[in-house]
């Protein structure tokens, strides 16, 4: 029986768990967000556009605000998008999809995945994500640390701190709610909660802390290992820890134990020019990946999400 290539959308509750996660699995441009079990503890709901027999598959993390059902970017989860990355005329019939039955989407595509011609109802920003090859000898790497990124180093290393590996959930949930950045809703951290436990149980995840000469948590960052990608996935610092540079502590331990090894540093990239100046510090080069914005919504309310871009 030949198998009938055309692209359908369906349900949270159709998706075949087994063929979805293959299919990610297998994927050139796989990444960790984009697996069933991620997608439950980031979005919750969440539906698909899905290629013949999930031949290429598309995460659709879906919402509804006043009667307008629409595709958003859940937090905790930098590239969905499309996998594995198909030719241009079936990208093609993704993005038309789209167009075609949300009246507004905003959400982050994969770096392996292309943008298309824009038009007034479909744009393409790009971001950029931060990736270090980790390969080569400790002492290349750190080579191609800037100035700036060295000078901080030398200033942590005689700061008497301590990098522990394997720190507990429960102090680092702790320490991050103890000094947020931003406000995050409760909701938001039992999420980030329930991924890191799951990491740690399967065992790739570990959070890596250190600690002052006062044996004091100072910073601490969540780091998962998926196929050849480790992903600072989640971080935390104090203003002790800023004064002593402890992050620049950690970072650059982490890259000394795991250097030669055929693995990638991911800083999950980020907008923020003082953050990206952090990562790009280590050496670390920028990869492109686009957000998809599509505006269909009438007039009133289209003019309200253009003006919060």
């Amino acid at each position: 029986m030949k198998k009938e290539l055309h692209l359908r959308y369906i349900t949270h509750k159709e998706i075949d768990s087994e063929k979805w996660n293959r299919c990610i699995d297998d994927a050139p441009n796989c990444r960790i967000y984009a697996y069933d079990w991620h997608l439950d503890r980031t979005a919750g709901y969440w539906d698909a556009l899905v290629w013949g027999d999930y031949d290429f598959v598309m995460p659709l993390p879906v919402k509804k605000k006043l009667g307008i059902k629409y595709i958003y970017q859940p937090l905790f989860s930098q590239q969905l998008g499309i996998f594995p990355t198909p030719p241009k005329e079936i990208t093609q019939q993704f993005y038309l999809f789209l167009v075609d039955n949300f009246r507004y989407a905003d959400f982050q595509l994969n770096s392996e995945n292309f943008q298309l011609k824009e038009n007034e109802n479909i744009t393409f920003i790009p971001r950029n994500n931060f990736l270090l090859p980790l390969r080569k000898e400790y002492a290349e790497i750190s080579n191609s640390f800037n100035k700036n990124t060295k000078r901080n180093i030398a200033k942590s290393d005689n700061n008497q701190l301590s990098m522990v590996q394997g720190i507990r959930l429960e102090d680092y949930m702790h320490f991050k709610l103890e000094n947020l950045q931003t406000n995050l809703e409760k909701d938001s951290l039992d999420k980030l909660k329930n991924i890191i436990a799951y990491g740690q149980y399967k065992g790739f995840g570990e959070i890596y802390g250190v600690y002052s000469p006062n044996n004091q948590l100072c910073a601490a960052v969540y780091f998962c290992r998926w196929k050849n990608r480790i992903i600072y996935f989640n971080a935390a610092s104090n203003e002790q820890g800023k004064e002593l540079r402890a992050m620049y502590f950690l970072v650059n331990k982490f890259i000394e134990e795991n250097a030669t090894k055929n693995l990638v540093l991911d800083f999950e990239g980020s907008m923020i020019p003082g953050v990206a100046r952090f990562y790009s510090g280590f050496g670390a080069s920028p990869e492109t990946y686009f957000q998809l914005k599509i505006n269909r919504l009438p007039l009133p309310l289209k003019w309200v999400k253009a003006s919060r871009k």
